[in-house]
């Protein structure tokens, strides 16, 4: 990021003599002639006897504006008649966010205070700590926002929780803003050579279009994100998959806007029972309250040592019957389940025909779900494209023309792959995963094979390099280790009832008000470092996020592959995008 020259500081009031100032909290009497608002940076200076100077640098918390000299409410009409006496006076609420040297001492009534700039700006945000900065946005103040990436990238800390009201809060932006920021502005340095990204995405088509500029990109965003040290461009190398189209015997993708670049996924039978996916296909909280799991493993490990593969095509041979179709795979699990001379085995010595039933209502239920993507007779076999990250910068995966169970399949199944190649890889690479709509993955109650795989990212993916940014409308439903484990928290527009809970008692008092009015594009940031959340405000997408606002010379090819991983996850189905009619109008 460019340095900037130091504007001269501005004393735009003192420390205030009326309010308690406290090493952690102080007041400042604003100036006539000058102004405080909220999530302004400000610095006031005491001399300290053997000491010397120390400096107290805080932001903006609260103000308040009131005539000095009325006793009643009517007597503003008097004042402004020029018949009663009074000032009017505006108190700034400050929160300490640091001390220079570490003398905590309350500033005293009287000291100038200053709107801090420059390196003054930097030392009270604590921005000159950061060898490596990750730029979020701009501040209130219009000057850039940055996150440490020592606590992005595990070498401190890692995780990012991002809430908000669907619709409004734009979560999917920014983390799309988040994710563009790593690749392009350098702070990743040489980890950036083997990251990736995965975006899983059930917004109809919108998110195939993250390699297309944006229609709407003019001058002014040009220079919006000039100002943050990033490029207004497109995301590099972009990789799109897609379920086969229904129907299809050789395996196109279910796609209508992109005819283009897209590769069609699926799960052959034969893979289905090598790799035990089959609990995957019971992914639902719901599930592990009842007492058929243990026949789904124990399913799932039969199908394992006794499935064959049949052909190129993915189907299966098991106990001399050949299996084609997902139907006919349930179809012969129900067989061997319930007849006398395979139940045994296959169920489990001691288990109930009532426990073996409803394992069986809930299997043939995700007959019509899982039936496009769980296949064994498709002749294409060989050219199905698992899903992977290895071979673009960016990895797409559309689920819009998926139910919800296959969804969660379909998370379930590349999270634990990914995890799994990971793992292999070691350390050296990034894998950051980003998974909206958590609270559906990861509910504070029950459990599931999706839950269990993001608590081990949650809890040790840090050492491994894993990178969990997980993004829900309520966090109070949301796992607690998960959102405890989350160095950086991220605030968007919340529900009052949401913004009362615990889970939000790192932002102040004002801010979780401010929270329920927030427009879109306005975040509210917290990282360990700063002790008070920054309000951010991010540009506007300079990538296409739907059709229409592809730019007719987009660069369609791709570009160096070679960045950063991460994975998004957009499940929630809804449109979280910006809305304002002006890319620039946020300001």
């Amino acid at each position: 990021m460019d340095q900037r020259v130091d504007a001269q500081p501005v004393g735009v009031g003192m420390v205030a003599g009326t309010e308690d100032s406290t090493p952690l909290t102080f007041h400042v009497a604003v100036r006539p002639d000058h102004y405080l608002q909220l999530d302004d940076v400000v610095t006031t200076c005491r001399e300290v006897p053997g000491l010397g100077p120390v400096t107290t640098s805080g932001v903006v918390t609260q103000v308040v504006a009131r005539h000095e000299g009325a006793s009643f409410g009517s007597d503003v009409f008097l004042i402004a008649d020029g018949v009663l006496p009074a000032e009017t006076q505006e108190i700034a609420e400050i929160a300490t966010t640091r001390v220079e040297p570490e003398c905590y001492i309350p500033p005293r009534p009287g000291e100038a205070v200053e709107r801090a700039s420059g390196s003054g700006r930097e030392s009270a945000l604590y921005f000159d700590t950061m060898e490596h900065r990750v730029p979020v946005g701009t501040g209130r103040d219009g000057e850039p926002i940055v996150v440490n990436r020592e606590f992005l990238d595990g070498t401190r800390g890692a995780h990012v929780s991002i809430s908000g009201v669907s619709g409004v809060a734009t979560k999917t932006s920014f983390a799309l803003f988040l994710l563009h920021s790593l690749f392009t502005s350098g702070a990743l340095g040489p980890r950036s050579l083997n990251a990736k990204a995965l975006v899983f995405s059930v917004k109809g088509e919108d998110l195939l279009f993250l390699d297309r500029a944006n229609v709407r990109v003019d001058d002014r965003l040009r220079a919006q994100y000039r100002d943050l040290g990033l490029a207004c461009e497109p995301f590099a190398s972009v990789g799109f998959y897609a379920p086969p189209l229904p129907g299809d015997t050789v395996g196109r993708p279910h796609v209508t806007g992109r005819t283009s670049g897209v590769d069609a996924f699926w799960w052959s039978l034969a893979e289905l029972c090598e790799r035990e996916l089959l609990p995957y296909v019971f992914a639902d909280a719901e599930d592990d309250r009842n007492q058929y799991t243990m026949v789904v493993h124990q399913v799932s490990a039969q199908l394992r040592r006794q499935a064959r593969p049949s052909g190129d095509d993915g189907a299966v041979t098991i106990d001399g019957t050949i299996c084609r179709t997902w139907a006919e795979l349930i179809e012969l699990i129900s067989r061997l389940v319930t007849e006398d001379a395979t139940r045994a085995t296959w169920a489990g010595p001691a288990t109930g025909m009532g426990t073996i039933n409803a394992f069986l209502r809930r299997l043939r239920s995700s007959q019509k779900a899982l039936g496009p993507i769980l296949r064994g007779d498709l002749a294409g076999d060989r050219r199905r494209r698992s899903v992977s990250t290895e071979d673009h910068q960016v990895t797409v995966v559309d689920l819009h023309n998926l139910p919800d169970r296959a969804q969660r399949f379909v998370v379930g199944v590349v999270l634990a792959s990914e995890t799994e190649r990971k793992e292999r890889s070691g350390p050296g690479s990034l894998l950051f995963t980003m998974l909206d709509e958590l609270n559906k993955y990861a509910p504070r109650d029950g459990s599931s094979p999706i839950k269990e795989v993001l608590l081990d990212i949650a809890e040790r993916g840090r050492s491994l390099g894993i990178i969990l940014i997980g993004a829900q409308q309520t966090a109070s439903e949301v796992e607690r280790r998960i959102i405890s484990n989350s160095a950086i928290r991220v605030v968007g527009r919340l529900d009052a009832a949401e913004a009362a809970r615990p889970e939000y008692r790192f932002l102040p008092a004002s801010q979780r008000h401010r929270a329920t009015l927030a427009k879109p594009g306005t975040m509210f940031v917290s990282q360990p470092e700063i002790p008070v959340p920054l309000a951010v405000e991010f540009p506007f997408p300079a990538w296409a996020t739907r059709l229409s606002e592809v730019a007719p010379d987009s660069d369609h090819g791709d570009r160096d592959p070679s960045r950063t991983a991460f994975t998004a996850l957009d499940l929630d189905g809804q449109d979280d995008e910006w809305s304002f009619d002006d890319p620039g109008s946020q300001r």
